[in-house]
């Protein structure tokens, strides 16, 4: 009776760091310095993407700082799923205390996070090196133009390796049933709406 006891007030806090992570990213106020076109081309870049209200929501408050470049953009995106696979590898760490089977999607969370974490030298680089302004080089044959499309795909490679690792934990409780399933693949499920949209936009910057 104590254990269950005990099992059950675990999952009832790992609930509420769950709700209350997922409610302070998600509701960040846009900053009072940013203009209409700022928000305007984060509201706009975020329509390529499958959950374009969630993207919104996540990056604007950044706008006054992006000012219409796709590249800081696409690492502001990257960047809050980093923190979103933090956020979920603590969570899961917990839930693992009391549901050993959960180790292995920690395992595959912190692949993700990894792959994601891989992105921002790249992105780094083109934001850096001056090559995304707001488009990409105009000379497909220029070496610059080159160097960008490499970069760009090195990023492609990463965020698309961070979904696949983060479908490998859903996917392994797809004929699972029970409270441990519902608390993982909601969590997990949050994060891949942001890796899915960090994704998106770094497709949309491939396509400049």
């Amino acid at each position: 009776m104590v254990t269950k006891n005990l099992t059950a007030t675990l999952l009832l806090f790992t609930t509420f760091l769950f709700i209350s992570g997922s409610l302070s990213a998600v509701h960040s106020p846009p900053t009072l310095s940013a203009t209409t076109e700022d928000l305007d081309f984060i509201r706009t870049s975020c329509n390529v993407t499958r959950y374009p209200d969630l993207c919104f929501k996540s990056l604007a408050s950044y706008a006054s700082t992006v000012h219409g470049n796709t590249a800081k953009l696409t690492k502001l995106s990257v960047d809050a799923a980093i923190t979103q696979a933090k956020s979920t590898v603590a969570f899961l760490s917990k839930l693992s205390l009391s549901a050993a089977e959960v180790k292995d999607c920690v395992s595959y969370v912190q692949d993700a996070m990894d792959s994601m974490r891989d992105c921002i030298p790249p992105l780094k680089n083109i934001i850096g090196g001056g090559v995304v302004a707001a488009a990409a080089p105009s000379s497909a044959a220029s070496p610059l133009a080159e160097t960008f499309r490499s970069q760009v795909d090195d990023v492609l490679t990463y965020m698309s390796a961070a979904l696949t690792s983060e479908e490998t934990c859903t996917d392994d409780y797809e004929d699972e049933e029970g409270k441990i399933k519902t608390m993982v693949c909601d969590r997990v499920n949050n994060l891949k709406m942001y890796s899915s949209n960090a994704l998106a936009l770094a497709s949309s910057l491939a396509k400049k």
